[in-house]
């Protein structure tokens, strides 16, 4: 289903319209609109100073838009790039992933889960991402890489209807990038909407839709909604 009248469709997890934002009183964003679907891929790319990153807090709603507006439809989950831990910082691997399935329970969202659920929640999503085994290592002690990897299971463990993450693939090698792909191609199939900004040309080629930015604006425009989906490089807007 199309958006009509300036209204999301049901298939559309988060909407973004008009929106404008500046750090200052210079704009960085401007008038963008783009939508996140359920069951779909799709990524943010351009060159760095796009504005990518920070349309993706606005997606997030870490941030709040000048102007224009963001509609989300269900729970959101956002992954940063590279963050710092100072060496005293007291939690452990799998401390980080439990912080996940913490959540106030919502109108209309998921209840939380048992004890016992969430133990096998938080185990399941270390394993997933190749932790499994160093559970109680502190993550301070983690290489960049697996802080990324222990953040993408923080991530999955609470099952979010909306998955968003800044360079999911930053500080990953090549065998790790490739999971991480699988792992946000599984999410869509469960029917999650998962977006990302990323310059891997993997992940790129495999997502569902793509969102070209330049200088604050997107440069491309949507397929029709009813025409069949493909998996090839497609422009995403409204």
């Amino acid at each position: 289903m199309a958006i009509v009248g300036g209204v999301s469709s049901p298939r559309d997890a988060v909407l973004a319209q008009s929106v404008c934002f500046g750090y200052t009183a210079q704009d960085v964003l401007h008038n963008v609109s783009v939508r996140l679907p359920f069951g779909e891929v799709t990524v943010l790319a351009g060159p760095n100073g796009s504005g990518k990153s920070t349309l993706l807090e606005l997606l997030a709603g870490v941030r709040v838009p000048r102007s224009g507006r963001v509609i989300r439809s269900a729970e959101v989950a956002l992954v940063v790039q590279r963050p710092d831990a100072p060496d005293t910082l007291p939690v452990t691997v799998a401390d980080t992933v439990a912080m996940g399935t913490w959540r106030r329970p919502r109108a209309g969202y998921r209840p939380r889960p048992t004890r016992a659920s969430r133990r096998a929640a938080i185990a399941q999503a270390i394993e997933r991402v190749g932790l499994a085994g160093l559970e109680g290592r502190p993550f301070a002690d983690l290489s960049g890489g697996q802080r990324q990897r222990a953040l993408i299971a923080q991530a999955l463990v609470g099952r979010p209807g909306i998955l968003l993450l800044d360079e999911p693939a930053a500080g990953l090698d090549h065998r790790s990038r490739e999971i991480t792909q699988a792992l946000l191609a599984e999410e869509a199939r469960r029917g999650a909407a998962v977006g990302c900004v990323t310059h891997d040309d993997a992940a790129i080629a495999a997502a569902d839709r793509v969102v070209h930015l330049r200088d604050g604006r997107i440069m491309s425009a949507a397929p029709d909604d009813d025409a069949p989906r493909n998996k090839q490089r497609l422009a995403a807007g409204l």
